[in-house]
């Protein structure tokens, strides 16, 4: 095991690292819908029966499909994510912040957490990119056919997965062990080595609570969404705010190799702390 200090980077996913909703490059073309009127049927839904949103559109998604006659199975998500459009520079940004973060003597990981479908980023070109996916998802049948929802991850309980990637329990089911009492120092990934970067409100819960913690929150923006993201950082619910743009030497870019360097100089420091606390108490 490394001996690097780790540093988490957390992503929301659609419309951070893609340009659209996963749904609407594939899934929603093959039902002969189109983006617009599969939402509304979906948020319609949860209007009518005062009903989570995350459940009501994977419940649209299942039902929508059966109507038309459609079956769609784990396989036939993942292929969909494979046409997935991602903002300029993501693809060659994973390796690029990793090497910097050698560099500065720090252990990067990159984390997903989404309320759109595991499945679906599963299939996209970055999957390997991520220590772990925290994402919607479907049980399925004998048949192979989505049955229920598997995890539902809506924007408030996106907090629970920074506890976990704060404590190292990444499975989902394992809540025991999530809410043990856990000393400080043995904490895998401190809140303030923390990076977590969206694209909005439904991002807000994940943003303020890294920022609350230590860490570092970042909106994503694209030219006709500035103005939502310039009220975030007014009202102090972020860090800071950049365009989409994940390419070498671009704001975002910038920023957090900068963020990253000043992590790496806290965890010496810190070392450096504890250390000379050692030797006083040996006294």
């Amino acid at each position: 095991m490394s001996s690097r200090a780790i540093i988490a980077i957390m992503y929301d996913f659609d419309r951070t690292l893609s340009t659209e909703d996963m749904q609407n490059y594939r899934f929603i073309p093959s039902l002969g819908m189109d983006a617009s009127e599969f939402w509304a049927l979906a948020n319609g839904f949860a209007n009518e029966n005062r009903m989570d949103g995350i459940l009501a559109y994977m419940y649209t998604m299942i039902d929508q499909a059966k109507k038309r006659g459609i079956r769609i199975n784990r396989d036939t998500l993942v292929e969909m994510g494979k046409e997935i459009e991602l903002f300029p520079g993501v693809y060659e940004w994973f390796k690029r912040i990793n090497d910097y973060g050698h560099s500065q003597g720090v252990e990067i990981e990159h984390y997903v957490i989404s309320s759109g479908l595991r499945e679906i980023i599963q299939g996209s070109p970055i999957c390997h990119e991520f220590k772990e996916i925290f994402a919607s998802e479907f049980y399925y049948d004998n048949s192979g056919a989505p049955a229920w929802p598997k995890a539902a991850v809506n924007y408030t309980n996106k907090t629970q997965f920074i506890y976990r990637i704060n404590k190292g329990i990444l499975d989902i089911s394992n809540d025991k062990d999530l809410n043990r009492s856990m000393p400080e120092n043995s904490k895998r990934v401190r809140f303030s080595n923390m990076i977590y970067i969206g694209d909005g409100l439904s991002d807000v819960p994940c943003m303020k609570m890294v920022k609350a913690y230590g860490g570092t929150s970042i909106a994503v923006f694209e030219n006709e969404d500035r103005a939502k993201v310039e009220d975030l950082l007014a009202r102090d619910r972020v860090d800071y705010i950049y365009p989409a743009d994940y390419r070498e030497n671009s704001g975002i870019d910038v920023t957090v190799k900068n963020i990253i360097r000043k992590m790496s100089i806290s965890d010496v420091l810190s070392a450096e702390t504890a250390q000379q606390r050692t030797l006083i108490n040996n006294i």
